[in-house]
């Protein structure tokens, strides 16, 4: 498990009245069963793509063998409420994904080790800023997370180009971080699909499809900077 951990935030832009929670394990690293608006923890790991592989297979961030902790990797934790669409960002003026190795993979769970598969945030040429997250439920248990694209539809201004035909990414180059004016800070979209320990069915995901990515994401980045301000600073 990695041991240096980055000190990360959560932002939840959908308001809701606080419920009763079931879940009370807040370790990524641990199983937890779920129902919807329970709170749930997972996490995201950021390394070189290699550091997630042990003898030629991807293991749980989690799992000791990987051996982070002695690596250039950082971590950020986030505990989302089930099936509510939200937004994830992390609030650290000293993140930096290519320090890191640039690739990030989502992981949450011990028995199942659930994982998705690493996928590059930035490198020295390019920055990868919005991502969606889909975290799968069997009857509550988490059994698998993935990255969805919807494609470079909605690359548009002089900042986005589009990247091997998947992915919107901002040239590093105009990063506010080396002196550019563009925003590159990482957002991710997240939702969820299956059922909860209840068996009910857990729909956000089909609302972030119907929706499509880069409308919400607009709207998320709207009320966000609302929030933050135009200094970047959250209160």
């Amino acid at each position: 498990m990695v041991t240096k951990m980055m000190v990360a935030m959560m932002m939840v832009m959908m308001l809701v009245a606080d419920g009763a929670y079931t879940n009370d394990i807040f370790s990524p690293c641990s199983d937890a069963k779920v129902q919807k608006l329970d709170g749930f923890t997972f996490g995201l790991a950021f390394s070189i793509k290699e550091s997630f592989f042990f003898n030629q297979t991807q293991l749980s961030p989690c799992d000791q063998r990987l051996s982070l902790s002695s690596k250039p990797a950082q971590l950020a934790l986030f505990r989302p409420r089930v099936d509510e669409i939200s937004l994830l960002t992390i609030n650290s003026r000293t993140f930096n994904p290519v320090f890191s190795g640039g690739y990030m993979v989502a992981f949450a769970g011990q028995k199942y080790a659930a994982r998705s598969i690493p996928i590059l945030v930035a490198d020295t040429t390019h920055t990868i800023t919005s991502f969606t997250l889909v975290l799968e439920f069997q009857e509550g248990t988490l059994q698998n997370l993935y990255w969805n694209n919807f494609g470079c539809h909605a690359c548009h201004g002089d900042s986005l180009v589009c990247l091997d035909h998947q992915h919107c990414a901002v040239p590093t180059s105009k990063c506010k971080s080396n002196g550019g004016s563009a925003d590159c800070n990482l957002s991710i979209q997240l939702a969820f699909s299956g059922t909860d320990k209840n068996l009910d069915a857990l729909n956000s995901w089909y609302e972030v499809k119907n929706l499509r990515q880069y409308s919400l994401h607009g709207l998320f980045s709207n009320i966000r900077d609302s929030i933050t301000g135009q200094d970047g600073k959250h209160f």
